[in-house]
């Protein structure tokens, strides 16, 4: 059976889903994402999906069980079973939604709308809004302040969660060698009372575009840098960026960090555009590529007061409304640690 051709009835509910994900994290001590890749490629069958992690992995089964179940039990009478439970640290998502494709816009966006309910970031970078999922997203996220960049065609906007932010300063900073109506958005604020300096982007798309690209990847590394020492500055969102390109221009400058690799370059959590898994492009030719052209970026402040821990893909679950993905773009999730406010051990 295809996947357009699932069964609803017989999956599981949205609430047994999250349970099995965070199970299944649980007794292999990995994440969720890898979790919904395992479960929802074998029916969402927790012991299936088990065993082919084990099996895979060359690990032992039956002692992790064990051990797992007394974390698990832990970790319940604690009161914290995620890692976005703790109030030191701030959750940061970044995702191209795709409202470019017109199919089935409402239910996509409303999917994107709910994992951002369901995930609770503080911060929330988006590419390709349009002003039909703007106003969606806007009815449905009503806890969050919206800042788009631009308010026709398509473009990139923020999501600030009201009581957490204390936006300082906006600005839009055109690219002059555009051809897409690029730009740059960037929030001078503080977070959970930290200085930062938040900026997302949609750089040039298309292989022939790589020059202006990596002009753009530039200009905005520039602006990373020049921001005051005494504020922590995440970029990222939709780069488009192939690694040759990052090369060509030297890669990355001293003092700025790609947070994937920072947290481990978990390969489950690397490719963001993956048409061999990901079927709402259309993609008639036999070979599928996967490719890393969503990124998130980090210069510290000086001292540093905030590190990366968690990094992990969303929006990798096929909607039940239209059996399709919210975007043809895996969406990002941070989670990153200030330093000051860690719990004594």
């Amino acid at each position: 059976m295809s996947d357009s051709e699932v069964d609803e009835s017989k999956l599981p509910s949205t609430a047994e889903c999250e349970e099995r994900c965070q199970e299944f994290a649980a007794i292999t001590g990995t994440d969720t994402a890898l979790a919904m890749f395992y479960l929802q490629d074998r029916d969402w069958s927790l012991d299936r999906a088990l065993n082919s992690y084990f099996e895979e992995s060359g690990a032992s089964h039956s002692s992790d069980v064990v051990d797992t179940a007394e974390v698990t039990s832990n970790n319940n009478s604690s009161g914290s079973t995620t890692p976005g439970d703790p109030s030191f640290r701030i959750r940061l998502m970044s995702w191209n939604i795709d409202g470019l494709d017109k199919r089935n816009l409402r239910s996509r966006t409303l999917g994107v709308c709910d994992t951002i309910l369901k995930e609770d970031p503080h911060v929330v970078y988006l590419q390709e809004v349009v002003p039909e999922s703007e106003e969606i997203i806007q009815e449905k996220c009503p806890m969050y302040h919206m800042i788009p960049a631009n308010d026709e065609e398509y473009y990139c906007a923020m999501l600030l969660k009201t009581g957490h932010i204390q936006v300082e300063e906006t600005k839009i900073l055109l690219f002059p060698n555009t051809k897409m109506l690029r730009n740059l958005l960037a929030v001078k604020c503080t977070v959970k009372g930290e200085k930062m300096s938040l900026m997302t982007s949609h750089l040039e798309s298309t292989k022939d575009y790589g020059n202006e690209r990596k002009q753009q990847l530039q200009q905005c590394l520039k602006y990373m840098q020049k921001r005051e020492d005494d504020r922590t500055v995440v970029f990222g969102g939709d780069l488009n960026l192939r690694d040759k390109e990052l090369a060509e221009i030297g890669g990355l400058p001293d003092g700025i960090t790609d947070i994937w690799e920072k947290t481990g370059k978990r390969p489950e959590a690397k490719f963001t555009w993956d048409m061999q898994r990901n079927d709402n492009l259309e993609w008639s030719h036999q070979f599928k590529p996967k490719c890393r052209f969503d990124r998130l970026y980090l210069r510290n402040s000086k001292p540093e007061v905030i590190q990366p821990v968690y990094f992990e893909l969303i929006g990798i679950e096929r909607l039940k409304s239209c059996q399709r993905f919210c975007s043809d773009h895996w969406g990002l999730l941070t989670h990153l640690s200030i330093l000051s406010k860690l719990p004594k051990v």
